[in-house]
């Protein structure tokens, strides 16, 4: 049996008053349970005067055991993004649409709640990204991904021009519509539909997956975890280019630019209900579990 917890931290999809009824649930089950609950500010706002107070999401780590998230995986994303530094475990409550990181679904939660609050459930640790550009020697702030970076056009249909190294080793020179670098965690997501392998999360391994590749042998790779992607993009052809870190952080590159791509300093702490099967997830949220169905002339 793990760690019970008893300072609980609510999380919930900002500016979506569709999370307002599953929070109150929520918050009375812990309450009911004698645990303290600890708002992040911003949800706060959907609960239209509920007497609860709220805390900066950076701060919730110092005040609380546990953080639950409550919305879909973008909403878990940001928060890993946010708490990883502090090595806080996340636990996520589904009201988005597929849900692989977010697998706790609001018609089981106070029954799997209670196991889990009482150190029935299982805990792993997945990493991140950190992307940073310019010199080695450069004080840039680096970016987190939870699930990808992601080198693309924004505003113009033109391919670009890039040469991608790993560990200092020349990989390819390309030009496509962009290359997406993901972790495991994110193999279920934008890499997937780019036509990148699935992952296991437990895998200390990176994918780097071309979009649109202009030569049709350029195919999805998978490198070591530990290793170090440099993108360099071309003098010449790196007009309107973006970097974006999980769907939701995007900043531009300018001709010329290099991206350093690595396995961040921390990760991020996930807990999940007991007997928890990542295959199971994959059957569900994939549709695996479907019967063939019988083509008949």
């Amino acid at each position: 049996m793990h760690k019970r917890f008893q300072q609980i931290g609510l999380i919930g999809k900002h500016g979506d008053p569709m999370v307002k009824e599953t929070l109150l649930r929520l918050y009375d089950f812990l309450i009911e349970q004698k645990r303290e609950v600890i708002f992040e500010e911003a949800t706060c706002r959907l609960l239209e005067g509920k007497p609860v107070s709220g805390v900066p999401d950076i701060e919730m780590a110092r005040q609380s055991e546990l953080v639950i998230v409550v919305g879909g995986d973008g909403t878990l994303l940001h928060a890993a993004r946010t708490l990883a530094s502090q090595n806080i475990p996340i636990l996520g409550i589904n009201l988005g649409r597929l849900g692989f990181l977010v697998d706790l679904s609001p018609d089981l939660m106070t029954s799997r709640l209670e196991e889990i609050l009482n150190g029935h459930y299982e805990q792993e640790g997945r990493f991140l990204l950190e992307v940073s550009m310019g010199d080695e020697s450069s004080s840039k702030q680096k970016i987190l991904a939870f699930n990808d970076v992601v080198l693309h056009k924004w505003n113009i249909a033109r391919m670009i021009e890039f040469e991608t190294y790993v560990d200092e080793l020349l990989v390819n020179d390309q030009r496509s519509d962009g290359l997406i670098v993901s972790t495991p965690t994110g193999s279920t997501a934008y890499a997937l539909s780019g036509g990148g392998p699935l992952l296991h999360p437990s895998l200390n391994a990176i994918v780097m997956v071309p979009i649109c590749p202009h030569t049709l042998s350029n195919r999805p790779i998978v490198v070591d975890g530990d290793s170090e992607i440099e993108i360099h993009l071309h003098p010449s052809h790196a007009e309107d280019v973006q970097i974006t870190c999980d769907g939701q952080t995007s900043f531009p590159a300018m001709p010329g630019e290099v991206i350093r791509i690595r396995k961040a300093e921390h990760q991020v702490r996930l807990i999940h209900p007991h007997g928890y099967d990542y295959y199971s997830i994959l059957r569900a949220k994939l549709g695996w579990s479907e019967s063939p169905k019988n083509n008949r002339c």
